[in-house]
């Protein structure tokens, strides 16, 4: 389930485009030094992938307790069928109301990322990185319950980690080809990735089901006689 976390980053980083576009093209390079400018860029990546990496520490460690108390499959149907609903009634989520909490929260980070892009120090593009991780993203959050389906921090953070390796490719493109993602083919990727959603929360659903396919759809874990074997040393 692993490459499915890099495949979702590649094919949904045509949205990270359009919600977070205007930060890359805002991003303070140095258009003078080739080698300075993808150094900086590359240390902008790095912020979000940290950032990432983070989230997928909290919600593996999350994950691990479900698997803990045998929930594991159980998650991994309920995530499945989320992400199947998200993208057939997209508007659920516009129709959640944000706490005042968070609300202001995503107000400090926005206020942050615009004092950082009027600087040019040698951690600014880190902190834009991993300030830019922290905004509002429906593709982070279903990232997010694929991290919640790992079974322990190290996995989840891995998870999330190849999510956002697998953005990095066409968000690097856009600082410097900005005009690569215009016209027709971002119109098809835009289309593909409800497809793609769709496909990652089936094969979700068929690994909560435990069905016995090699890789796909592993059986579900035996605890019982785990747990019986403790009980018999007593």
């Amino acid at each position: 389930m692993l490459i499915s976390a890099l495949i979702f980053g590649l094919v949904g980083s045509f949205h990270c485009v359009g919600m977070c576009g205007p930060i890359a093209f805002m991003l303070p390079v140095d258009r003078d030094s080739p080698i300075k400018k993808a150094l900086q860029i590359l240390s902008y990546h790095l912020g979000r992938l940290f950032t990432y990496s983070l989230m997928g520490i909290l919600f593996g460690y999350l994950g691990k307790g479900f698997f803990l108390f045998g929930f594991q499959q159980q998650i991994a149907i309920i995530t499945g069928v989320l992400m199947i609903l998200l993208v057939v009634f997209p508007k659920i989520t516009a129709k959640i109301p944000l706490s005042k909490v968070l609300n202001q929260f995503v107000f400090k980070v926005k206020n942050a990322l615009g004092n950082e892009l009027k600087k040019k120090n040698n951690d600014t593009f880190f902190v834009l990185g991993f300030l830019n991780g922290l905004l509002p993203c429906g593709l982070v959050y279903m990232a997010i319950l694929g991290a919640l389906t790992t079974s322990t921090p190290i996995s989840g953070a891995f998870y999330m980690f190849l999510f956002g390796l697998g953005t990095i490719p066409l968000m690097t493109v856009v600082v410097y080809f900005g005009s690569f993602t215009k016209g027709n083919f971002r119109t098809i990727i835009q289309k593909a990735i409800p497809v793609v959603v769709v496909f990652m929360g089936v094969l979700f659903i068929l690994r909560g089901l435990g069905l016995g396919i090699p890789f796909l759809s592993p059986p579900e874990p035996v605890l019982t006689s785990a747990i019986e074997t403790v009980k018999s040393c007593h």
